[in-house]
């Protein structure tokens, strides 16, 4: 028996009408008159696959490092590997018995992604097809859920990608800002032939995150707005089943936790794939991604129906393939769910699909070609493996050239003659910068976020406050407590992208005191630093937006912003210098301390 590959349903403020699609083609949404019912009884399993936060992830490799992936657990990563075990799935299962989907954040991540979105971008004239599309097609993705990240290189570089795409991307609450019409394909209805004279009908229902309307404000305030997933998916749902669906499952770019990352600035939640599964009758399991957790399989009671429903979160890259198993069973005239159980694979069980390799070995050479090219030199080694507990030189070379880039730009206007400080986190703990030759993979390691440089005026009581909700991220530490460097880290789950150094500033983090009593010393060239100043505050776009619900910031005044990325700027800024000496920049600015003695 067959299976109608992507067969889908939806309406969208695109296309303006009802369409079903059927492998590339478009066709108009007839009904097929009903074979005859199988008998009371019959049952009828099939498996639906998942990723989520592929992120650029096409081959086992880093191109930061320029050498294969490889972390403590030894994970590996990308669509080659996830191709291998969806073709081992695929014959086990029986191709036609199999879905596959994914939860988002496909275009962003690594410097493959980058180098299609901005270097040999897919929008321009002739231009080359997205990897992830060609890596997707191949292995016959059905569906996609759109992810925050598909937003950040501008909604013309995701329409295209989604051109390119021959699946559908998803995304039921994204709409349009005017008509509230979906923006984007809300769902798609795939067809499975059974042995038994009645096909199964399986609804995707694609959600996004309402995050995007502050993380990516400057690409879709006026244009697309982002309303909650539970109020969406009580919209849908109930729809899909009318449309005669046998089996919902939600795809949602949104983790499980029922938190938020931005505070009371959106009515709505980040991670709410949880409260969906709660509060929304008719789903029968959700695909979650955002969060980059692990969770093979987890269960939550419906409060309307009292079943459960199986949520399941494959780790991130590709490194995890998840497998929703079904079982149904036809009674009373219809399928039935009578069993879904969730459970991942590791795709470093596995070697990387030929196929996908052959299919971009090209793309993947134009990269590490890009990435290596060398754009200075270092006079000494910069690493930033201490950096979420030391205020280390990398760090300090990210800050001070966010700091000089604002000074310049604030030159000549009103707010010059205010201090300007910066901050910034350790975004990544493996990231350096060697002695000698400096490429520009080494460079742009510093900064894998596609983030944009801004300029927002804060007093200095809201720097104290910024700098004390900051600190959030110790664990507290007692004064004769033994220290372990890999545990005072990451309190409460705090990552380390939600830690900020702030730079021009000189201040103690007391790791011995509450949160809100841990900053101390807070001075100003050699002066404690009055509550009434004014400080210019060099800070990345997401930060400025919200992210990580940091206190004062979002609501600051602007005084500049740049449309170029933060990795683009501290590229330019090693070009243009030629020597990068840390003499030149570097110094202790912050230290932990305990009742007043340095931890280190």
């Amino acid at each position: 028996m067959g299976l109608d590959r992507r067969v889908f349903l939806g309406s969208s403020a695109v296309t303006g009408a009802a369409v079903a699609w059927t492998g590339a083609a478009a066709v108009p949404a007839a009904a097929a008159a009903p074979a005859p019912g199988p008998r009371p009884g019959r049952t009828y399993a099939f498996t639906v696959m998942g990723t989520t936060d592929l992120h650029g992830n096409v081959f086992n490799w880093d191109y930061f490092t320029d050498r294969e992936f490889d972390d403590k657990a030894h994970n590996d990563v990308g669509l080659a590997k996830i191709s291998t075990l969806v073709e081992k799935v695929r014959a086990e299962k029986g191709r036609c018995n199999t879905l596959l989907i994914d939860a988002g954040d496909t275009i962003q991540g690594t410097q493959l992604s980058y180098y299609y979105a901005k270097v040999d971008p897919i929008t321009a004239r002739r231009g080359p097809v997205h990897p992830m599309a060609q890596a997707m097609n191949a292995i016959g993705y059905d569906a996609a859920a759109l992810g925050n990240h598909e937003f950040n290189y501008g909604i013309p570089v995701l329409r295209k990608f989604q051109e390119q795409c021959d699946f559908p991307l998803l995304g039921a609450n994204a709409v349009d800002a005017r008509s509230l019409r979906p923006a984007f394909p809300p769902y798609s209805m795939h067809r499975l032939r059974t042995p038994h004279g009645r096909d199964v009908k399986v609804a995707v229902l694609g959600l996004t995150n309402p995050g995007i309307a502050i993380w990516d404000k400057a690409h879709v305030q006026g244009k697309m707005a982002f309303p909650g997933l539970e109020e969406q998916a009580a919209k849908y749902v109930p729809r899909l089943r009318s449309m005669g669906a046998d089996v919902v499952i939600v795809s949602a770019h949104s983790g499980s936790s029922g938190t938020s990352s931005y505070g009371d600035q959106l009515p709505y939640v980040e991670n709410a794939a949880g409260l969906v599964a709660e509060q929304v009758p008719g789903i029968d399991a959700i695909l979650v991604g955002h969060a980059h957790t692990e969770i093979p399989e987890y269960r939550v009671r419906n409060k309307a129906t009292g079943r459960d429903v199986v949520l399941s979160e494959p780790l991130k890259w590709g490194q995890r393939l998840t497998l929703f198993d079904f079982e149904l069973s036809w009674q009373r005239g219809r399928w039935s769910v009578a069993s879904v159980s969730a459970r991942v694979l590791n795709a470093n069980t596995v070697p990387e699909d030929p196929k996908i390799v052959r299919l971009l070995s090209d793309e993947h050479r134009k990269v590490v070609e890009y990435v290596n090219q060398v754009i200075g030199t270092s006079t000494q080694a910069m690493s930033s493996a201490e950096g979420p507990v030391k205020d280390v030189p990398i760090i300090d070379l990210i800050n001070h050239v966010q700091a000089e880039t604002v000074k310049v730009a604030l030159a000549g206007t009103e707010w010059a003659a205010l201090p300007v400080l910066s901050q910034a986190s350790c975004f990544s703990r493996t990231a350096v910068i060697p002695e000698g030759k400096v490429t520009l993979r080494d460079a742009a390691g510093l900064y894998p976020f596609e983030n944009t440089l801004e300029a927002r005026v804060l007093t200095g009581a809201q720097v104290k406050d910024y700098l004390e909700y900051s600190a959030r991220y110790f664990v507290r530490t007692a004064p004769d407590a033994v220290v372990d460097p890999s545990k005072l880290t990451n309190a409460d789950g705090i990552p380390d992208y939600n830690y900020d150094a702030v730079y021009g500033l000189v201040y103690d983090v007391d790791i011995a005191q509450p949160v809100g009593s841990r900053i101390t010393g807070l001075s100003f060239e050699g002066r404690p630093v009055d509550p009434q100043a004014r400080f210019v505050l060099a800070v990345n776009n997401y930060r400025a937006s919200g992210g990580g619900a940091f206190p004062h910031v979002a609501g600051a005044k602007q005084v500049w912003a740049d449309s170029d990325e933060i990795r683009n700027t501290i590229i330019s800024w090693v070009r243009a210098k030629g020597r990068v000496d840390p003499a030149g920049f570097a110094s202790v600015g912050w230290r932990l301390t305990r009742a007043g003695v340095p931890v280190f």
